[in-house]
């Protein structure tokens, strides 16, 4: 008989969305601009403000969805997990597409030499709920 691993939906929508609204308080407090990120995708879509804030509370929560599909087959323990599914996103995604895309250079470097420690700050921030949402059931005390 085949076991499948589940994963709680509501619990991975609602990391997700603590996640994304941890980064963006981080991220104001590091750089003193509310949805700094809502912002930039509105004007680089061209579609607006609101576009940008619901493109970047879903891509949160798509992200926490993806990480709740894969946690069992990452390695380490589980408070482990999150921090390094978010720093390796972080580098491939961030550093390495989307701040170049945007004409920032690699990890952001061409806008400010903090750049990378601010992006990897706010998604570590981001990954929080997920250690202690989605992982919360079966997270014992021994293992934080």
């Amino acid at each position: 008989m085949e076991t499948q691993n589940k994963f709680n939906w509501k619990n991975a929508i609602i990391a997700g969305a603590i996640g994304t609204l941890l980064f963006d308080i981080v991220g104001w407090a590091i750089t003193g601009q509310w949805f700094d990120i809502p912002a930039l995708l509105g004007a680089k879509t061209g579609l607006g403000f609101t576009y940008g804030i619901i493109g970047h509370y879903s891509n949160g929560i798509l992200l926490a969805v993806l990480y709740a599909g894969i946690a069992p087959s990452l390695f380490g323990p589980k408070w482990l997990r999150p921090v390094i599914f978010v720093s390796a996103e972080t580098v491939a995604l961030v550093w390495l597409f989307m701040l170049p895309l945007l004409g920032a250079g690699i990890a952001g470097t061409d806008m400010s030499p903090m750049m990378p420690l601010i992006t990897l700050v706010r998604h570590l921030a981001y990954s929080i709920p997920l250690i202690f949402i989605i992982q919360y059931d079966s997270l014992s005390f021994k293992e934080i």
